[in-house]
């Protein structure tokens, strides 16, 4: 038995040796080969009685770790590892359960706070993928292998709390799987319905306090798509936030082991300086109301976090009944503020003076405060974002204070080609990808894509445009050069300033009278036929309306005339000159040098160059668009009429609802709507009336027709008055 036990301790001792050595897991470059321990001395065999001799001492083999690829010496990057937050030991993000009973971190942890855990989500250990099944002990942490292993190399996506997956990533999705909070919408919802409320001012003891954690800046980055803020209903969110290539991942701005910003590639772009001051060009609109543009994003998210605290006080104290306050450092960081002071006293900030007269409106908006106050990147990973929800909790208290927070001067969006969550951007969120004739307009990247190839293909939908969208050079910011630009009539078209040729490749609408008169083509003029379908322009084609008959983008009736390209007095000729480039607004104080009653935007409107009452209402004082306004009631009326003696069927127009025309069968002035109540289109179209449809929705679709070229506008509106049979007495055809 003793000559048993002695065979089994070497063995034993072999089998510890062996394991001490890891294989250096393929293809990550291996770690530092430790120093073998020395073999322990192998026991003096006892004699055995029952043997005559014993048999010869066990050996104990030599042990030798596999050889480091030639060159290596030692673990690459391991220096700038252990001085960054993934490898600090002390942290509380890895020492806060060690004097837990039992010490170890919890499943609902470990994936972020060790190393076990984190490769037990992956399924390295042998578990099951995606889930952690085991608790981890305590004392590791975001070691090397969490991130260089066979699973990260491969993993390409991630599932947010929401339940939303972002894939395509890359290397990003390593560091997106805990940067992503751990709470979303869809669980303040969830806590509100648990609480069973009903209405949403009433404080309910069930109702708690729902925490997002910390560095959540994946869910900030990605904005609608992972839904990491409270989304507030009917509102509309920014998705990712895209900068530039080269910089529009974690790893792209993040060092992935120091995890430092890489400062000096931003200094490129935006200078020398801190980057909390900086503030991309397209953010032209003053977000918190304070009257400074010229800050940076941080600075408008500060502003508008102590506006929403502010709020968050003053509802606490009037609708819920018990004064809060907050401590970002202490748990459960809302807390009773008991001698109604407003600030937080280090005996109130303690949890069993936890806050808890949560209402469903107060639980929404302090989870966004904290949301924005939890990512200190915030500013630059999805600035937009944050600003849009702290403004909407801002506005949802408000409702409810006897002293709303003041919002007037504050803005929730930028200008349009930086209103990154309204429709133009946001339309094809749920299908994940923008069609490839949509692209070159409703992209980041495809207007460059077209310039360079002439055609565009499908891409995922963007953040609104950016730098790159326009220039091609982001030292100098140059602009792409345009020579001339192919508009949908086959008209290829050009300004004086190359440069503004870009603005005309997506605002030269997406129909003209050649597509109209295809449609059209050996119909009657006042049959109705099944064979038609409603041409819609599209929005803002103000490059066709400015080059009027040369572009042809309103229908235009045979044998009429029609105005040429709008030349206006230097240097007030060509987009750029009218419009600041990035804000898009109108330089309304350059139109005062001549037009004498502008003083602002509003007054554009005014504006008018002809003693002719084109409109016949006698008036000839008003500008030119109001000229505009009048023509188009009367050819919506006289399309009305037509519709229904010729057709039989009335029409009604709604310019904020696809497909805008809509059927009115029973002449209410309603659409109609079918058994799940949606309008009803309208598809009885015969030539005449489409061809006039087209023209009135022309019309509204470019806002700043009047100014563009009015004199065309007002032709193409008599003209289709006059074609359905409106009336055209004392109306002036320019």
């Amino acid at each position: 038995m003793k000559k048993l036990s002695v065979m089994m301790m070497g063995l034993l001792l072999l089998g510890l040796v062996l394991a001490s050595c890891r294989a250096t897991p393929t293809p990550e470059p291996s770690p530092a080969c430790p120093t073998a321990q020395p073999c322990p001395d192998c026991p003096t065999p006892e004699a055995c009685p029952q043997c005559p001799e014993c048999p010869a001492p066990v050996e104990c083999p030599k042990v030798e770790c596999p050889e480091l690829p030639t060159g290596v010496t030692e673990i690459p990057f391991a220096e700038m590892w252990a001085k960054s937050g993934h490898a600090d030991y002390e942290a509380e993000a890895f020492r806060h359960w060690d004097e837990e009973d039992p010490k170890q971190v919890p499943p609902s942890c470990a994936k972020c706070h060790s190393e076990t855990g984190y490769l037990d989500f992956l399924g390295v250990d042998g578990t099951a993928a995606g889930t952690v099944d085991n608790a981890a002990p305590i004392g590791t942490v975001v070691s090397c292998i969490v991130c260089h292993n066979q699973a990260t190399v491969a993993k390409d996506s991630v599932r947010f709390p929401s339940g939303s997956e972002v894939a395509g990533l890359g290397a990003e999705a390593r560091c997106m799987e805990c940067h992503q909070g751990r709470a979303s919408t869809a669980s303040v919802d969830k806590s509100i319905a648990d609480a069973g409320l009903a209405d949403m001012d009433t404080p309910s003891k069930d109702l708690g306090f729902t925490n997002i954690h910390y560095f959540a800046a994946a869910a900030t980055l990605y904005g609608t798509l992972a839904q990491g803020g409270y989304q507030y209903e009917g509102q509309a969110y920014d998705a990712k936030f895209d900068h530039v290539e080269g910089f529009d991942s974690c790893v792209d701005c993040h060092d992935s082991h120091t995890l430092e910003l890489k400062t000096e590639a931003c200094r490129e772009c935006h200078g020398e300086g801190d980057p909390k001051d900086y503030r991309m060009y397209g953010s032209a609109v003053d977000y918190d109301g304070d009257g400074n543009v010229q800050e940076g994003i941080y600075y408008e998210i500060e502003t508008l976090q102590e506006k929403l605290y502010k709020a968050i006080q003053a509802y606490s104290a009037d609708v819920s009944g018990t004064p809060i306050v907050y401590d970002v450092q202490a748990y459960p960081y809302f807390f009773i503020d008991s001698d109604a002071d407003g600030t937080t006293d280090p005996e109130e900030a303690v949890p069993p003076n936890g806050y808890n007269a949560w209402t469903g409106r107060l639980a929404k908006a302090a989870y966004n405060y904290q949301t924005s106050i939890k990512d200190p990147g915030a500013y630059a990973h999805g600035g937009k974002y944050i600003i849009e929800l702290l403004y909407d909790s801002i506005v949802s208290l408000n409702e409810k204070l006897s002293s709303p927070i003041d919002l007037s001067q504050a803005h929730r969006m930028d200008a349009g080609h930086f209103a990154s969550s309204e429709e133009a951007f946001r339309h094809w969120d749920a299908e994940g990808e923008v069609p490839g004739t949509c692209t070159k307009c409703h992209t980041a990247s495809g207007l460059p894509m077209f310039l360079k190839n002439g055609v565009t293909i499908a891409a995922k939908p963007s953040g609104g445009l950016n730098c790159a969208t326009c220039h091609d050079d982001l030292k100098t910011f140059t602009r792409f050069a345009v020579d001339e630009v192919l508009f949908p009539s086959g008209a290829n078209l050009a300004l004086p300033n190359p440069d503004n040729n870009l603005c005309l490749e997506c605002h030269q609408g997406r129909e003209s009278t050649v597509s109209m008169n295809k449609l059209i083509a050996g119909l009657e003029p006042d049959t109705a036929s099944d064979k038609l379908r409603f041409l819609n322009v599209h929005y803002f084609a103000a490059g066709a309306t400015l080059f009027g008959t040369e572009a042809k983008g309103a229908y235009e009736y045979e044998g009429k005339e029609y105005a040429g390209r709008n030349t206006h007095v230097e240097p007030f000729t060509t987009c750029t000159e009218c419009h600041d480039g990035h804000a898009l607004s109108v330089k309304a104080e350059d139109c005062s040098a001549c037009h004498t009653n502008v003083e602002s935007y509003a007054d554009l409107r005014n504006i008018r160059m002809s003693a002719t009452d084109f409109d016949g209402d006698g008036d000839t004082t008003e500008g030119l668009a109001g000229e505009i306004d009048t023509l188009r009631e009367s050819l919506y009326a006289a399309m009305q009429a037509y519709a229904k003696t010729t057709v039989g069927i009335s029409i009604v127009y709604d310019g904020l609802r696809y497909p805008y025309f809509f059927a009115d069968a029973d002449g209410d002035g309603k659409a109609d709507t079918d058994d799940q109540g949606a309008a009803v289109r309208f598809n009885t179209w015969t030539p005449r009336l489409l061809q006039a449809a087209y023209n009135y929705q022309y019309t509204g679709k470019d806002p700043g027709a009047f100014a563009h070229n009015g004199k065309y506008i007002i032709q193409i509106l008599y003209d289709s008055i006059e074609s359905v049979g409106g009336n055209v007495n004392g109306l002036t055809r320019p």
